[in-house]
């Protein structure tokens, strides 16, 4: 593997001191415009990331790994029952857990970045130039930035296909989401003889979210069902209130109902079980509703929540597993791609009593 370009390097190319550069990245304010443009387009180009705690040292360690994601925060719980959240850990909150916990096993901190709006001479640089090996869910960071931080540093993408062939050189994880959502669709339509399915999904489809409708669609199609192209419904935010929405907009348009609410995620779940039960209709004598996560709030609802439960933990473990590995000298190495498994979780929302658990084959 080439050698790491320096603070050198991107000063001869822009023309500057080193001294300049270093104003560039501590203090942008300092430099004119058209000078910290002409610097920021050299590191880009070669691929350059300020190493924070050990600039200007021999060393490049830091004992530290990071974390970047999206803000998954409910705003709608944030405004009126912020407890929901609260109760609810989260999937990101969950993979977070993971990798520290196998952070601390290797001796080494986590560093997380919730938010990433402010751009890759921001945010992203400040949290890849400070640690020594870098996760990120997908979607998080734009491709070029990924592209530039990969070439200093041990890059994991987490969740999601991989998305183009400029990253293929990354390691990356999944889950099985279609094999997850087709093996419950199924369930619904064999096992509770159920035939008016209505998927409820997201307007800005997460490649996850979008597996796991695919799934749904080959279930159905492979049994007979009446299914479209489309989500039943796409609502703007998957969230509990979204789910509550759900509800009403399904149930307004007269006709026969839906005998199952297929949510793409618990959130949505639980505030469908909340809404219905507003309306005075049981579950599941009256409707089926099942979600995918298998957030701990599934398990805790009435009746408790059919679910898809993924391995977040396990995700969180092995990405640190993957950084650690190419630190450790791996760093040329083919790239590694990973797909866990998942569990469909039967309880109480789709008519099976006692917890049943499956876990359908892994692609």
């Amino acid at each position: 593997m080439s050698t790491a370009p320096t603070v050198y390097d991107v000063a001869e190319r822009s023309g500057v001191s080193i001294a300049t550069v270093s104003r560039v990245y501590r203090n942008p304010d300092s430099v004119r415009a058209e000078t910290r443009e002409r610097v920021l387009t050299a590191a880009r180009e070669l691929g350059y990331v300020p190493s924070g705690n050990a600039r200007g040292l021999a060393s490049r360690s830091t004992g530290v790994l990071g974390l970047c994601f999206p803000d998954y925060g409910d705003p709608d719980a944030e405004a009126t029952e912020a407890e929901d959240e609260d109760a609810a850990t989260l999937y990101s909150d969950q993979i977070i857990r993971g990798m520290e916990r196998a952070a601390r096993r290797h001796g080494y901190a986590l560093l997380i970045a919730a938010s990433l709006k402010g751009g890759p001479e921001s945010l992203v640089a400040k949290v890849a130039g400070r640690v020594d090996g870098f996760a990120v869910l997908a979607r998080t960071v734009p491709t070029q930035e990924l592209e530039v931080i990969s070439r200093r540093q041990p890059v994991v993408m987490l969740a999601g296909p991989r998305e183009n062939d400029q990253l293929d050189h990354l390691d990356h994880i999944e889950v099985a989401n279609f094999d997850g959502q087709h093996e419950l669709t199924r369930h619904l339509i064999e096992d509770h003889g159920l035939r008016r399915l209505a998927y409820i999904g997201s307007v800005e489809e997460s490649p996850d979210v979008e597996a796991r409708f695919r799934g749904h669609l080959a279930a159905c199609r492979a049994r007979g069902v009446d299914v479209g192209d489309e989500p039943d419904l796409r609502v703007a935010l998957m969230t509990q209130a979204e789910g509550e929405r759900a509800v009403d907009a399904l149930l307004a348009g007269g006709g026969e109902p839906p005998e199952a609410l297929v949510f793409a995620n618990d959130q949505m779940a639980v505030g469908a079980l909340h809404a219905l039960q507003q309306r005075g209709l049981r579950v599941p004598e009256d409707m089926v509703v099942t979600g995918f996560d298998g957030i701990p709030l599934s398990r805790l609802v009435r009746p408790a929540l059919t679910t898809v439960r993924q391995p977040m933990l396990r995700m969180g473990e092995e990405a640190v597993e993957l950084l650690v590995k190419r630190l450790s000298g791996a760093r040329d190495a083919e790239p590694v791609s990973l797909m866990l498994p998942v569990t469909v979780v039967r309880r109480g929302s789709c008519g099976c009593g006692e917890k049943q658990e499956t876990e359908p084959g892994a692609r």
